[in-house]
């Protein structure tokens, strides 16, 4: 069918039509847990950098896949200590405020002194100014010429 063989009003069929509504959708790998211990013990045997980066691009996966399995796996195994306190609501935990409260009047100190310092700088340039204002009337005095 040609663009001359149709009436004005229809439109062209769209190209690439998809035949079924995501019929052929693609499916989210998983990797069993032997699968991801196979894998990290390769990882781990190989020292070229490239070996590894050959391995992961092989294997479809990041790094950060392999960061995640192993932190997963320690922890199932119980080698590792239980993962830290969640916060609630946003709110951070003890630990994490105690460590914000420190971080804050550290800050809170640098601050300060920095601002000591630069009223005594404000205090110095004002004196000099009035020094300066204070030479400048006397060298025009003694300049002007007496009748």
């Amino acid at each position: 069918m040609t663009m001359a063989d149709m009436p004005e009003h229809a439109e062209p069929p769209a190209r690439n039509a998809p035949s079924a509504p995501r019929a052929q959708a693609p499916k989210r790998r998983t990797f069993t847990t032997s699968d991801k211990q196979r894998i990290l013990r390769h990882y781990d045997s190989l020292t070229d950098p490239v070996e590894r980066g050959a391995l992961l691009r092989r294997e479809g996966l990041y790094h950060s896949h392999l960061e995640y399995w192993r932190a997963t796996l320690t922890n199932k195994a119980g080698d590792a200590p239980p993962a830290a306190e969640k916060s609630v609501g946003g709110r951070p935990t003890h630990g994490e405020a105690e460590v914000a409260i420190q971080r804050l009047r550290a800050e809170n100190d640098r601050l300060t002194a920095e601002l000591s310092r630069a009223k005594a700088a404000l205090d110095v340039t004002g004196k000099l100014c009035a020094l300066l204002e204070t030479l400048s009337e006397s060298a025009d005095s003694d300049t002007k010429p007496s009748k």
